[in-house]
C-alpha cells in the first residue's frame, strides 16, 4: 500500500489547491509587515509572483528548486488587479 504525501492529502481535501514540484527560484524578496515577513518568490519560466508569510527571516531560496502547494488569488496594486499565487506549503526539493 502506498502512503499519500502531505501535498497529495492537501490537494485532495481542498480542491482549489495546486501542487508543483521542482520549480527553480530566480528571485526571493523578504519584507517586514508588522510581526510578519512577507516572502515573494519568482520562478523560472513563470511570470506570476508567489507569496507566503513567516514569523522570522528565512534563508534566500534563489537558485534552489522547491516543491510548493498554493492557490490562485488577486491583489490590487496601484489600482490594478494583479494575479498572485499564495503558497500554503513550501519545501526545498
Amino acid at each position: 500500500m502506498m502512503m499519500k504525501t502531505d501535498s497529495k492529502k492537501l490537494t485532495e481535501k481542498h480542491e482549489k489547491l495546486i501542487h508543483s514540484d521542482n520549480l527553480k527560484v530566480i528571485s526571493h524578496v523578504q519584507r517586514e509587515d508588522d510581526d510578519w515577513f512577507i516572502n515573494t518568490l519568482m520562478f523560472e519560466n513563470i511570470d506570476v509572483p508567489f507569496k507566503y508569510k513567516r514569523k522570522k527571516l528565512y534563508k534566500s531560496l534563489v537558485s534552489n528548486r522547491v516543491n510548493i502547494t498554493y492557490y490562485v488569488s488577486a491583489e490590487s496594486i496601484a489600482g490594478f488587479d494583479m494575479e498572485i499565487m499564495n503558497i500554503v506549503r513550501i519545501k526545498i526539493s
